[in-house]
Protein backbone atom coordinates (compact mmCIF):
# COMPACT_ATOMS: atom_id res chain seq x y z
CA UNK A 1 0.00 0.00 0.00
CA UNK A 2 1.16 3.15 -0.91
CA UNK A 3 0.92 6.96 0.45
CA UNK A 4 -2.43 8.82 -0.86
CA UNK A 5 -1.55 11.12 -3.63
CA UNK A 6 -3.59 14.22 -2.01
CA UNK A 7 -1.82 13.49 1.26
CA UNK A 8 1.43 13.41 -0.49
CA UNK A 9 0.97 16.97 -2.45
CA UNK A 10 -0.18 18.67 0.96
CA UNK A 11 2.97 17.61 2.43
CA UNK A 12 4.71 18.51 -0.64
CA UNK A 13 3.95 21.60 -0.83
CA UNK A 14 4.24 22.34 3.28
CA UNK A 15 7.69 21.40 2.46
CA UNK A 16 8.82 23.14 -0.90
CA UNK A 17 6.15 25.67 -1.78
CA UNK A 18 8.14 27.40 -4.54
CA UNK A 19 9.52 24.36 -6.33
CA UNK A 20 7.35 22.89 -9.27
CA UNK A 21 7.57 19.18 -10.12
CA UNK A 22 10.66 19.72 -12.66
CA UNK A 23 12.35 21.33 -9.81
CA UNK A 24 11.47 18.66 -7.23
CA UNK A 25 12.19 15.92 -10.15
CA UNK A 26 15.79 17.17 -10.87
CA UNK A 27 16.92 17.47 -7.36
CA UNK A 28 16.12 14.49 -6.14
CA UNK A 29 16.40 11.95 -8.87
CA UNK A 30 12.60 10.78 -9.77
CA UNK A 31 11.62 10.57 -13.34
CA UNK A 32 8.98 13.42 -13.99
CA UNK A 33 7.19 10.34 -15.73
CA UNK A 34 7.05 8.00 -12.60
CA UNK A 35 5.74 10.69 -10.40
CA UNK A 36 2.93 11.56 -12.44
CA UNK A 37 1.84 8.25 -13.56
CA UNK A 38 1.67 7.61 -9.17
CA UNK A 39 -0.11 10.95 -9.08
CA UNK A 40 -2.78 10.10 -11.27
CA UNK A 41 -2.41 6.68 -9.89
CA UNK A 42 -3.59 8.22 -6.44
CA UNK A 43 -0.81 6.15 -4.85
CA UNK A 44 2.89 7.57 -4.28
CA UNK A 45 5.33 5.11 -3.41
CA UNK A 46 7.16 5.53 0.22
CA UNK A 47 10.49 5.71 -2.02
CA UNK A 48 9.53 8.95 -3.49
CA UNK A 49 9.06 10.48 -0.41
CA UNK A 50 12.45 9.49 0.97
CA UNK A 51 14.18 10.50 -2.30
CA UNK A 52 12.42 13.90 -2.29
CA UNK A 53 13.34 13.67 2.07
CA UNK A 54 17.00 13.50 1.61
CA UNK A 55 16.79 15.54 -1.49
CA UNK A 56 15.67 19.07 0.50
CA UNK A 57 17.97 18.06 3.38
CA UNK A 58 14.34 16.55 5.15
CA UNK A 59 15.07 13.28 7.53
CA UNK A 60 12.89 10.82 5.79
CA UNK A 61 11.50 8.80 9.02
CA UNK A 62 10.03 12.53 9.55
CA UNK A 63 8.58 13.26 6.28
CA UNK A 64 7.38 9.78 6.59
CA UNK A 65 5.65 10.59 9.98
CA UNK A 66 3.50 13.01 7.95
CA UNK A 67 1.10 10.44 6.78
CA UNK A 68 -1.25 8.67 8.62
CA UNK A 69 -0.08 5.07 8.35
CA UNK A 70 3.45 6.34 9.46
CA UNK A 71 2.25 8.99 11.87
CA UNK A 72 3.39 7.55 15.22
CA UNK A 73 7.22 6.67 12.91
CA UNK A 74 9.35 9.11 15.14
CA UNK A 75 6.56 10.15 17.68
CA UNK A 76 6.84 6.73 19.38
CA UNK A 77 10.63 6.04 18.66
CA UNK A 78 12.76 3.90 21.04
CA UNK A 79 16.09 2.66 20.11
CA UNK A 80 16.77 -1.09 18.74
CA UNK A 81 16.72 -4.40 20.78
CA UNK A 82 20.36 -5.64 20.46
CA UNK A 83 19.02 -8.66 19.25
CA UNK A 84 17.54 -5.86 16.12
CA UNK A 85 21.30 -4.58 15.47
CA UNK A 86 22.99 -8.30 15.98
CA UNK A 87 20.40 -9.30 12.73
CA UNK A 88 21.41 -6.79 10.51
CA UNK A 89 25.05 -7.81 10.69
CA UNK A 90 25.73 -9.70 7.47
CA UNK A 91 26.66 -13.34 7.86
CA UNK A 92 30.18 -12.70 6.30
CA UNK A 93 30.60 -10.22 9.08
CA UNK A 94 29.62 -12.72 11.86
CA UNK A 95 32.46 -15.12 10.42
CA UNK A 96 34.91 -12.40 10.00
CA UNK A 97 34.27 -11.38 13.84
CA UNK A 98 34.24 -15.21 14.64
CA UNK A 99 38.01 -15.59 13.35
CA UNK A 100 38.94 -12.13 14.41
CA UNK A 101 38.02 -13.09 17.97
CA UNK A 102 40.04 -16.27 17.21
CA UNK A 103 43.29 -14.91 16.19
CA UNK A 104 42.58 -12.53 18.98
CA UNK A 105 45.85 -11.91 21.55
CA UNK A 106 43.94 -13.54 24.37
CA UNK A 107 46.47 -11.47 26.87
CA UNK A 108 45.33 -8.03 25.41
CA UNK A 109 41.99 -8.97 23.60
CA UNK A 110 43.88 -8.02 20.15
CA UNK A 111 42.69 -8.08 16.84
CA UNK A 112 42.20 -6.60 14.02
CA UNK A 113 38.50 -4.93 12.94
CA UNK A 114 37.11 -4.72 9.48
CA UNK A 115 34.37 -2.40 9.47
CA UNK A 116 30.74 -4.15 8.92
CA UNK A 117 28.71 -3.95 5.80
CA UNK A 118 25.98 -1.03 5.65
CA UNK A 119 22.59 -2.46 6.24
CA UNK A 120 20.62 -3.99 5.02
CA UNK A 121 22.11 -7.08 3.88
CA UNK A 122 20.98 -10.08 1.66
CA UNK A 123 18.93 -11.97 4.77
CA UNK A 124 18.32 -8.26 6.56
CA UNK A 125 14.18 -8.50 6.56
CA UNK A 126 14.30 -12.39 7.72
CA UNK A 127 17.12 -11.95 10.71
CA UNK A 128 14.98 -8.66 11.39
CA UNK A 129 11.49 -10.80 12.04
CA UNK A 130 13.22 -13.48 13.52
CA UNK A 131 14.86 -10.88 16.00
CA UNK A 132 11.68 -9.91 17.18
CA UNK A 133 9.42 -12.66 17.14
CA UNK A 134 8.26 -14.63 20.31
CA UNK A 135 6.70 -17.20 18.01
CA UNK A 136 3.48 -15.55 17.78
CA UNK A 137 4.54 -12.33 15.74
CA UNK A 138 3.29 -13.71 12.17
CA UNK A 139 -0.12 -14.63 13.51
CA UNK A 140 -0.24 -11.03 15.12
CA UNK A 141 0.77 -9.51 12.29
CA UNK A 142 -1.79 -11.09 9.77
CA UNK A 143 -4.45 -10.53 12.58
CA UNK A 144 -3.57 -6.60 12.79
CA UNK A 145 -3.06 -6.40 8.84
CA UNK A 146 -5.45 -8.96 7.31
CA UNK A 147 -2.76 -10.02 5.05
CA UNK A 148 -2.49 -13.96 4.96
CA UNK A 149 0.21 -15.91 7.07
CA UNK A 150 1.58 -17.49 3.74
CA UNK A 151 1.37 -14.19 1.77
CA UNK A 152 3.63 -12.87 4.43
CA UNK A 153 5.91 -15.90 4.88
CA UNK A 154 6.03 -15.20 1.01
CA UNK A 155 7.54 -11.60 1.35
CA UNK A 156 9.79 -12.83 4.27
CA UNK A 157 11.28 -15.87 2.29
CA UNK A 158 11.98 -13.27 -1.06
CA UNK A 159 13.44 -11.01 1.99
CA UNK A 160 11.17 -8.29 1.47
CA UNK A 161 8.72 -6.12 3.36
CA UNK A 162 5.99 -3.39 1.82
CA UNK A 163 7.00 -0.61 4.41
CA UNK A 164 3.22 -0.74 6.05
CA UNK A 165 4.02 -4.44 6.71
CA UNK A 166 7.22 -3.55 8.06
CA UNK A 167 5.69 -0.85 10.81
CA UNK A 168 2.81 -3.51 11.29
CA UNK A 169 5.51 -5.92 11.99
CA UNK A 170 7.61 -3.85 14.59
CA UNK A 171 4.29 -2.37 15.98
CA UNK A 172 2.88 -6.68 16.98
CA UNK A 173 6.42 -7.29 17.73
CA UNK A 174 6.51 -4.74 20.54
CA UNK A 175 9.75 -2.76 19.66
CA UNK A 176 10.96 0.89 17.72
CA UNK A 177 9.06 1.18 14.31
CA UNK A 178 11.99 2.19 12.15
CA UNK A 179 13.57 -1.52 12.72
CA UNK A 180 11.54 -2.76 9.66
CA UNK A 181 12.29 0.15 7.37
CA UNK A 182 16.14 -0.13 8.24
CA UNK A 183 15.85 -3.53 7.91
CA UNK A 184 14.26 -3.33 3.78
CA UNK A 185 16.80 -0.59 3.01
CA UNK A 186 13.92 2.34 3.11
CA UNK A 187 15.40 4.44 5.23
CA UNK A 188 19.61 4.00 6.68
CA UNK A 189 20.28 3.71 10.24
CA UNK A 190 21.17 7.36 10.66
CA UNK A 191 17.88 8.05 9.63
CA UNK A 192 16.30 6.00 11.85
CA UNK A 193 17.92 7.84 14.74
CA UNK A 194 20.30 4.47 15.56
CA UNK A 195 23.60 5.49 17.77
CA UNK A 196 26.92 5.53 15.59
CA UNK A 197 28.42 1.71 15.61
CA UNK A 198 25.22 0.76 17.41
CA UNK A 199 25.42 -3.00 15.38
CA UNK A 200 29.36 -3.07 16.34
CA UNK A 201 28.93 -2.77 19.57
CA UNK A 202 26.02 -4.96 19.85
CA UNK A 203 28.33 -7.58 17.87
CA UNK A 204 31.14 -6.96 20.65
CA UNK A 205 28.58 -7.19 23.46
CA UNK A 206 28.01 -11.24 22.42
CA UNK A 207 29.48 -13.63 24.15
CA UNK A 208 32.32 -16.24 22.04
CA UNK A 209 29.18 -18.75 22.29
CA UNK A 210 26.59 -16.82 21.38
CA UNK A 211 28.51 -15.42 18.43
CA UNK A 212 29.56 -19.02 17.13
CA UNK A 213 25.83 -20.25 17.56
CA UNK A 214 24.55 -17.37 15.53
CA UNK A 215 27.12 -17.91 12.66
CA UNK A 216 26.15 -21.33 12.80
CA UNK A 217 22.63 -20.55 12.37
CA UNK A 218 23.04 -18.12 9.40
CA UNK A 219 25.78 -20.65 8.01
CA UNK A 220 22.63 -23.28 7.98
CA UNK A 221 20.59 -21.07 6.85
CA UNK A 222 22.39 -19.98 3.79
CA UNK A 223 23.59 -23.77 2.91
CA UNK A 224 19.72 -24.41 2.68
CA UNK A 225 18.85 -21.69 0.26
CA UNK A 226 21.94 -22.29 -1.98
CA UNK A 227 20.82 -26.00 -1.60
CA UNK A 228 17.43 -24.90 -2.82
CA UNK A 229 18.71 -22.54 -5.55
CA UNK A 230 21.16 -25.34 -6.91
CA UNK A 231 17.84 -28.12 -7.05
CA UNK A 232 16.25 -25.08 -8.98
CA UNK A 233 18.71 -24.40 -11.60
CA UNK A 234 19.33 -28.18 -12.57
CA UNK A 235 15.59 -28.57 -13.01
CA UNK A 236 15.54 -25.85 -15.10
CA UNK A 237 18.68 -27.47 -16.99
CA UNK A 238 16.94 -30.52 -17.31
CA UNK A 239 13.76 -28.79 -19.02
CA UNK A 240 16.18 -26.94 -21.50
CA UNK A 241 17.62 -30.41 -22.42
CA UNK A 242 13.97 -31.98 -22.35
CA UNK A 243 13.50 -29.43 -24.96
CA UNK A 244 16.30 -29.58 -27.15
Amino acid sequence: MALPAKAFQLWLHSVAPAMSTADICRISGLKRTTLAQQLVRGKVAETTVVSISRALGLNPAESLANFSTFADLTRLAQPPTPAELVSQVATMDLLQAVITRSAADPKDGSGTLRALSPAPHATSVRNWVDAIDDGELRHRVSAATGVAPQNYSAQLTANRLSPELAVATSRAGGVGLTGGLVATGLITEAEAGWPVDARQSALDALSDGELVALAGERLQALGKTLRRQEQEQAQTEKIWENLG
